[in-house]
């Protein structure tokens, strides 16, 4: 097992970081602007949810990579995981690494030995947990109960503020401006906000654009009320910070993620829409807890909604699915609080996370998936028979999603804004690339360039806003498959609107399908196929395409009617890690997961206001 001193990694950091400062060092606006940018811009790709053993409930469940790990880990290096060495393959462009406010401190005292209270006696028993249940029984006793309570508080242990304010500067600030190389790999400083009353999922991560950042992040022990967070995050501006914050695995938050009432009870306002909107640009697509697009359950009309549903969540801490958990029915319902307010507070982007906690960025690949809970999912018969406490059965996670980014350059100011914009996409894992523009007049086109070129000359790209429109708005797509993965199927465009009842509905557009196929008598489109030989773990690229390109002109366009439209992307079916697990290990399939899955890729909307 490789081992390496941390002290003296914080030490090293701390050093270079304050070299870095001195005289005659470039700032960072100066190496962000020495980086050539690409107008039409490049997609990049990273995470935005990872906890490292700076996480509480990550290091009880055996996480020992730290923040500065996470980051050699997404550059390429390889890192032990379960006394292996494993790597990424691929090199990420951007990391946020997001472990949790609440505990950062306890976790600085359990892992720096001249820390204050190391050598506490219930931190001397941490380290020395060994076992799947007594780790269990300690992320029950301070973490689970304690997060989900009406008021969350420090453990026992905890050492004092002081601590906190060293784990956050030291080691989450450090590891961050260590790893940072503009061009070429972008970080950024984050936490995880987890607040959780009554277990119902209302966790938000929060990013920053540079490293004016305050002397340690708000938790969720000093409020459990979003509204709250946003307030602090207004402070943070006003001292020079810029930020925003991501909601995620709103699948699992109770309903209470998009519900029609503030904090006090009170009908949504005006203010609290444009506060929301300001803060929250973007909302987390999925993570290894569950797909948070649609549930097939609630949308049977959707041949494609029953993708990574996670349906075990709601047997947890009573997490029944309902329409306002998920993303569509939001970005729909913003629609009609749009009209009635004059704000939208659901105005959302789509980006993707993993929620990791093993101190692996991005570990998405299916083939290669060994868990991300540590011992909770560290094992095959953990996978295949175990649970995320608390959360989810382990056949029924996933690996994730994927961050995508078009920006002019990768930087972190780049990125931000692009953030900040919207102009964001979201993968199940793949490196897709899919590009959406809208406008009153695009013309149609097989040329990628000449789409590009004529979609941010004549219309917005994803994220944008159309407005006050006489015609009917058109619709570009294209989308190239991963270089290294499978074919696609078809790219279609959601269309939601609300009716005059104010209740959200919706329209599946095929823009563009492989393969020469065409609509059958029940209008849909045939099945691309399936080339997956579950035996082995393997399928070919005989069907589906390596590139698509589309464009809609939306026939039922209603100038008075606002109404909000995205992308998602289908690739040809593959096998799922589960069946890459049971080949490898000589099991059985499972019977109760699917053994292929069509991994796919959403952009964020196209917004149209009368």
């Amino acid at each position: 097992m490789l081992k390496y001193n941390l002290t003296r990694k914080i030490q090293v950091a701390v050093i270079a970081t304050l070299l870095s400062q001195g005289a005659g060092a470039a700032s960072t606006d100066e190496r962000e602007a020495a980086v050539k940018e690409n107008p039409l811009k490049e997609a990049y790709f990273g995470e935005t949810h990872i906890h490292t053993s700076f996480s509480l409930d990550a290091y009880i469940g055996g996480a020992r990579l730290t923040p500065f790990d996470a980051y050699r880990f997404a550059r390429g290096e390889a890192v032990p995981v379960n006394n292996v060495l494993h790597s990424i393959g691929r090199p990420l462009d951007f990391v946020a690494v997001s472990d949790h406010a609440e505990f950062i401190g306890e976790m600085w005292s359990t892992q720096i030995p001249d820390a204050p209270g190391h050598y506490q006696d219930a931190l001397v028993e941490l380290r020395g947990l060994d076992d799947l249940e007594t780790q269990r029984a300690w992320f029950v006793k301070y973490v689970m109960e304690n997060n989900r309570s009406g008021a969350p508080e420090h453990p026992p242990f905890f050492a004092g503020p002081e601590t906190s304010v060293s784990a956050w500067k030291d080691v989450i600030v450090a590891a961050a401006e260590e790893h940072y190389e503009p061009g070429v790999f972008t970080t950024f400083v984050a936490f995880e906000w987890t607040s959780a009353p009554g277990g119902g999922n209302m966790h938000r991560n929060v990013i920053f654009r540079d490293t004016v950042v305050p002397d340690q992040p708000l938790s969720a022990l000093d409020t459990t009320d979003e509204e709250e967070l946003w307030a602090w995050m207004e402070a943070q501006e006003a001292n020079g910070s810029t930020l925003l914050a991501i909601p995620h695995n709103s699948n699992g938050s109770k309903g209470m993620m998009f519900e029609p009432v503030d904090n006090s009870g009170n009908p949504l306002t005006k203010d609290y829409a444009e506060t929301r909107a300001k803060w929250e640009p973007l909302i987390e697509m999925m993570q290894v807890k569950g797909n948070s697009e649609v549930v097939a359950s609630l949308w049977p009309a959707d041949e494609f909604a029953d993708f990574e549903n996670a349906e075990s969540l709601a047997t947890y801490s009573n997490r029944t699915f309902q329409k306002q958990n998920f993303v569509r029915w939001a970005v729909t319902k913003g629609l009609d609080y749009e009209t009635k307010l004059g704000a939208n507070p659901y105005k959302l982007g789509f980006i993707g996370g993993t929620d990791n906690h093993n101190g692996l960025p991005s570990d998405v690949n299916e083939a290669t998936y060994q868990g991300s809970h540590g011992v909770a999912d560290g094992s095959v018969t953990e996978r295949r028979e175990g649970e995320i406490d608390g959360w989810i059965k382990g056949p029924e996670s996933n690996p994730g999603s994927l961050a995508g980014v078009w920006a002019p350059r990768n930087t972190r100011g780049a990125i931000f804004d692009s953030m900040r914009a919207r102009e964001t996409f979201v993968t199940s894992g793949p490196r897709i690339k899919p590009r959406f523009f809208g406008g009153p007049g695009l013309v149609a086109t097989d040329n990628p360039m000449r789409l590009v070129l004529d979609g941010y000359a004549n219309g917005v790209p994803m994220g944008g806003t159309l407005s006050g429109l006489k015609t009917p708005p058109s619709f570009s797509v294209h989308a190239m498959k991963d270089p290294i993965g499978a074919n696609l199927d078809r790219i279609q465009i959601i269309k939601g609107w609300v009716d005059e009842s104010g209740e959200p509905r919706e329209r599946i557009v095929e823009v563009a399908v492989s393969d020469g196929r065409t609509t059958d008598t029940t209008g849909r489109i045939p099945p691309v196929g399936n080339t997956v030989d579950t035996t082995t773990a393997t399928y070919t690229n005989d069907i589906g395409a390596t590139e698509l390109t589309g464009h809609w002109t939306d026939d039922d366009f209603d100038p008075s009617n606002p109404a909000v439209y995205y992308v998602r992307v289908i690739e040809i079916p593959t096998p799922r890690w589960t069946t890459y697990d049971a080949v490898r290990n000589g099991l059985p399939l499972l019977d109760d997961v699917p053994a292929t899955i069509q991994e796919r890729a959403w952009t964020s909307p196209i917004w149209y206001r009368p």
